[in-house]
């Protein structure tokens, strides 16, 4: 008995010393995750931490510590020292999140509800709102909100651009060869500090007219005037208040450029590898709903679902409600899950009147969906307003129309939603943003040189728009925006489906794993429309016939 309880005694010890080396190993891990990021754990607080997560797996480690972290730094901290208290709080929210995350499949989010994320150079990582040192957004925007909206856009680019291969350091060590493809950056200060001629540079910064027909560069470290004589222009629509990348020679305090180029642009699963599981997009989620398996999974066996996106819905015209009978028709057996209208909703502004006929022909179209009880019980409704529909001026992002306009339609169609332009819709783990504007026109027309020889217009203004990570790279005076707000028009990181509702000819275009569609005006066009399926997404190409 006595050698048995040795035996014993001795299986425990060793179990004992296996189980404190597995928990000292993962201390060290959960310590480590910290510790890159800036932030030193108190030992009960990594204690703690070891012990919530010594039940998960090697393979689910990483995302569980990326989930944690992330919610300690949403959370006010006064130094980077962790407390008990800070990582209790953190792994509620987390253990929370995921029993929510299945109710987080529809979500229409409006312009005034987008998280606003700082990024810090020091840091390297987009900080929340509440721990940089901006104030809250004012629609009555201060000078220093103007300068920081373009300071923002050009912080955002820089970053981005610094980690594309072309332009990472070379490697210590590495072979010669492998350093020729590389180019760094330079400032407008570090030309305009030199006497001698500095040739072969590579600048990003912003095209600005800042004397009549005399272009310059700027960045936040000043400015050069640029000789536009010999430059090549890439593809792209190159607009004032655009961010390029200008290559050239300078002397006697001016920019020869060779050629022009936008910033390379960045896939989504690239961005969130640097930036972890942040929720960029907005929504209930406290995560990025990419991280969420069970969406991805619920998004994929819906094949049922459809978002149909129609704009220039004009209500005050008879044959438009009409095509709008006919398609509510065609759908009635099989409900989609959203349609989309964008504005205009009258086909022309009608004064001190506008107000009480758009009532009128809101309430007709609300008939017409009673009409089909299958599509008003089972479909969505997102009306989003287009730039001549009651309202505040033309300055984005647009509040959405008036209650007292809406109301009697919301009570005769319940699923229905009146929201911002532009708009962010999260269907599981898919990011949809629409945009109404009549874009491409303007900025064909404020290009500083048009592109002569390849016309695929839809191709130049979608590169265009996710290169520079914004709706609209345009002047102020010729897209005005709130200037505090102008975070809520980014899109980056790049979204799933980008609808620009233009009264542009439809187009569907492809870049950087990101689809992006116009399905021109519903009048204007032949009645087209286009439809998307978010489990394999497709677009499909929609018209109604003639009668």
């Amino acid at each position: 008995m006595t050698s048995g309880s040795a035996v014993l005694r001795r299986q425990l010890e060793l179990w004992r010393e296996n189980f404190n080396m597995a928990s000292d190993k993962l201390k060290r891990k959960v310590t480590s995750a910290f510790k890159m990021h800036g932030l030193l754990l108190r030992p009960e607080a990594s204690r703690y931490l070891a012990e919530v997560l010594q039940s998960v797996t090697e393979l689910e480690l990483e995302d569980a510590l990326e989930r944690i972290i992330n919610a300690v730094e949403k959370q006010l901290l006064s130094s980077n020292m962790i407390e008990l208290s800070t990582v209790e709080g953190a792994v509620q929210e987390c253990s929370r999140s995921c029993d929510e995350t299945i109710e987080h499949v529809f979500n229409i989010i409006g312009a005034f509800d987008v998280p606003r994320y700082v990024y810090n150079s020091e840091r390297k990582k987009f900080l929340p709102l509440a721990m940089s040192s901006h104030p809250e957004p004012n629609l009555f925007g201060a000078a220093r909100d103007k300068a920081e909206l373009f300071r923002e856009r050009y912080t955002i680019l820089q970053q981005r651009t610094h980690r594309h291969e072309l332009f990472t350091p070379p490697v210590i060590g590495a072979h010669p060869d492998d350093s020729r493809s590389k180019f760094q950056l330079k400032t407008v200060d570090t030309l305009l500090g030199n006497t001698a001629k500095v040739g072969e540079v590579i600048v990003l910064g912003m095209i600005t007219q800042l004397k009549e027909g005399k272009f310059f560069l700027e960045d936040p470290t000043g400015t050069v005037q640029l000789d536009l004589s010999k430059a090549q222009f890439h593809s792209g629509l190159y607009t004032e208040s655009c961010f390029v990348l200008a290559e050239g020679w300078y002397e006697d305090q001016i920019f020869h450029v060779n050629a022009f180029g936008f910033p390379p642009t960045e896939p989504s699963s690239t961005t969130r590898a640097y930036y972890g599981n942040v929720n960029f997009f907005g929504g209930p989620s406290s995560t990025s709903v990419k991280a969420s398996v069970k969406l991805k999974q619920l998004e994929e066996e819906n094949e049922d679902a459809m978002f149909v996106f129609v704009s220039d819905i004009w209500l005050d015209q008879v044959d438009v409600l009409e095509k709008l009978h006919t398609m509510f028709a065609g759908y009635s057996a099989v409900p989609p899950t959203c349609f989309i209208f964008c504005g205009n909703f009258s086909s022309a502004p009608y004064g001190k009147n506008h107000v009480k006929s758009l009532k009128e022909s809101l309430k007709n179209l609300a008939d017409i969906i009673c009409e089909y009880s299958d599509i008003r019980e089972r479909s969505r409704f997102v009306f989003v307003p287009g730039p001549e529909d009651p309202g505040p001026g033309f300055i984005l992002p647009r509040p959405p129309l008036a209650e007292n306009i809406t109301e009697e339609f919301r009570q005769q169609v319940p699923f229905s939603m009146f929201t911002t332009n532009p708009c962010r819709i999260q269907y599981c783990s898919q990011e949809i943003v629409v945009f109404r504007e009549d874009l491409v026109n303007k900025m064909c027309r404020n290009c500083v040189r048009f592109p002569g020889s390849n016309l695929d217009i839809p191709n130049h203004f979608v590169k265009t728009i996710l290169s520079q990570g914004h709706l609209t790279p345009l002047p102020l005076f010729v897209s005005p925006v709130y200037w505090a707000y102008d975070y809520a028009l980014r899109v980056y990181p790049v979204p799933d489906l980008i609808v620009i509702a233009d009264k542009y000819d439809p187009f569907t275009a492809s870049n950087t794993d990101c689809l992006i569609i116009n399905p021109g005006s519903f009048p204007r066009s032949g009645f087209s429309f286009k439809v998307y399926y978010p489990s394999n997404k497709t677009v499909e190409d929609s018209k109604l016939q003639g009668l």
